[in-house]
């Protein structure tokens, strides 16, 4: 199975943009004008599914693919319980939101909680706090995330602003769980999107692709990008995005004012730069204009159908150039607070080295070695208890260190020509412990070894801005003087150009534990799977609502 995306009825679309994937979902009547709590129960089951052709059995939720949506208001306490019945573990991330004392509920499996198991049941319990837009849930275990996941839609309070050897190839890349008529034997598996002239709707993007950073287009139409992993932006058009794996987009689309008397056909295909096998294909939909009630037009008539024009596989200069449009609205009601001075600074590099054959194993790496992903040449070791638990409970002795380092512990050239001629790695489950309130700044820094690429970042249980990105090696002296400190975008997720940089500010102001993500373009999971990953540990503040609470009583055991 591929992509995703997600749109809603009427005046108001939700696109909803997985990797293989798009969604409608109809937007949330809500009459109160007080936070109240919305219960979900999601049973993890399989579920026959047919595609290109084929049926394949794959886990669910409550049978349906996409899973159901969590639709919310901000300010609304959230209660999902999980029950599993499938054979394979299971955690659920609730994927950009913030967590604020409810580290227990934000999912990664032996991060923040032990998985739930065959038979058992975990209650997630967390308070939408400051967020409204169009985040995501996905599960955080495994590959289990291919089939797992759905929108998480949060409408604005009331009276506020409106304006809105890598792993197998996939078999394509889906719009709404379909993977539309460029595919053989998927004719029928188009996703269809019915609009009426002159009307304005708002669609919501969701990337919930494993693998993909990805264009999309819709055929002579322009969209007016308004709010970025659930934080409104500046609004600008453009008739192209680019949505990295585990970021949302909210875009208006106005229609033409009469029937165009054609059909247009939305588009999405992969962003790469690496060196693996990855899904060369393109996923489609059709944006249908209804015809007036009094039309003697016959409905059924084959109508001519536009194709939208996508970059080039690999054009890195407009990824760089759509990542610069997005700024912070950085107004009175919705300010910047991007930190001025900055007290802990980390200078993390990114990429791909190589570990040791295991004996008796054939491997597939440079020169017989295992592939691996490092920050600062150290391969991520997944403990087998979750590390917050064993932060909390203070037994974290053999589970983890706290001698994370703060820069590479050997400069090179980052992002030469074959910059380093030992490939080799370290291993370990080293974290970084940050005072409560600190102001941070990281510098992610993509490297050339075995192949530059982009790496999507995603940060759990905060949002941060991005200040400043350039191509080649950061170069501390010279570039903080163009950062951008007055409307950074602040997003959850951002992708490290590939041989370039990022810089990225927040305040650690969420206690407990906290992890960073660096997906590779193209092999996000898997390396995931090779250690392409660390975590801080956030020490509690003074006060009682900066002090992570204990876990709850039904929280999974290892």
């Amino acid at each position: 199975m591929g992509a995703s995306l997600f749109p809603s009825a009427a005046i108001v679309g939700a696109f909803l943009f997985a990797i293989n994937f798009l969604c409608i979902i109809p937007e949330l009547a809500i009459a109160k004008q007080e936070p109240i709590t919305r219960h979900y129960k999601f049973d993890i089951r399989l579920q026959n599914v047919t595609r290109l052709c084929h049926t394949k059995s794959i886990v669910t939720v409550n049978g349906k693919l996409p899973g159901p949506a969590i639709i919310v208001r901000e300010g609304d306490r959230v209660v999902v319980e999980v029950v599993n019945h499938v054979k394979n573990n299971v955690s659920i991330h609730w994927h950009g939101i913030r967590q604020i004392q409810s580290g227990w509920a934000d999912g990664p499996a032996y991060i923040t909680q032990c998985p739930i198991q065959t038979g058992q049941t975990y209650v997630y319990n967390f308070t939408i706090v400051g967020q409204r837009g169009t985040l995501f849930w996905h599960a955080h275990i495994s590959w289990l995330r291919a089939t797992l996941y759905g929108p998480i839609i949060i409408l604005p309070k009331h009276n506020a602003l409106q304006t809105g050897a890598g792993p197998n190839v996939s078999d394509a890349f889906t719009i709404n769980g379909l993977p539309g008529p460029l595919y053989n034997c998927s004719a029928k598996d188009t996703f269809k999107l019915k609009v009426k002239p002159g009307k304005t709707y708002l669609l919501r993007l969701i990337n919930a692709d494993m693998n993909d950073d990805l264009f999309f287009s819709i055929a002579n139409h322009t969209l007016t990008i308004v709010e970025a992993d659930a934080v409104y932006v500046k609004p600008f058009k453009t008739n192209i995005l680019l949505i990295a794996p585990g970021q949302t987009t909210n875009v208006l689309l106005k229609t033409k004012h009469h029937h165009p008397n054609v059909t247009f056909l939305m588009a999405a295909r992969p962003y790469f730069t690496g060196r693996g096998a990855f899904d060369n294909s393109t996923t489609a939909g059709i944006l249908e204009y209804e015809h007036p009630s009094n039309s003697s037009s016959t409905k059924s008539k084959s109508l001519p159908l536009l194709k939208p024009t996508l970059p080039a596989i690999n054009d890195t200069t407009f990824a760089a150039n759509f990542s610069n449009k997005f700024h912070s609205l950085a107004n009175a009601e919705f300010p910047a607070r991007v930190p001025q001075t900055v007290q802990k600074h980390f200078f993390f590099t990114v990429g791909l080295g190589s570990s040791p054959c295991p004996k008796n194993q054939t491997c597939q790496g440079p020169n017989g070695t295992k592939f691996a992903a490092t920050i600062n040449n150290i391969s991520f070791t997944l403990p087998t208890t979750a590390l917050l638990q064993a932060y909390f409970f203070g037994k974290s002795n053999g589970v983890y260190t706290t001698d994370f380092p703060s820069s590479p512990l050997f400069p090179f050239n980052y992002t030469g020509n074959n910059p380093l001629n030992n490939t080799m790695v370290s291993n370990g489950t080293k974290l970084v412990v940050l005072p409560f309130n600190t102001s941070v700044e990281v510098v992610l820094q993509d490297t050339g070894i075995l192949g530059a690429e982009s790496h999507p970042l995603h940060l759990h249980g905060y949002n941060f801005f991005v200040v400043g990105q350039g191509f080649g090696n950061f170069d501390p002296n010279k570039d903080p003087a163009n950062f951008n400190l007055v409307d950074p975008v602040e997003r959850n997720t951002i992708g490290v150009p590939s041989g370039g940089w990022v810089a990225i500010r927040f305040h650690a102001d969420n206690p407990g534990k906290d992890s960073i993500y660096i997906y590779g373009s193209g092999w996000q999971l898997v390396h995931l799977s090779w250690g392409l990953k660390m975590a801080w540990i956030v020490l509690d503040g003074k006060l009682p609502n900066q002090k992570l609470p204990p876990p709850p009583s039904d929280f999974p055991k290892c």
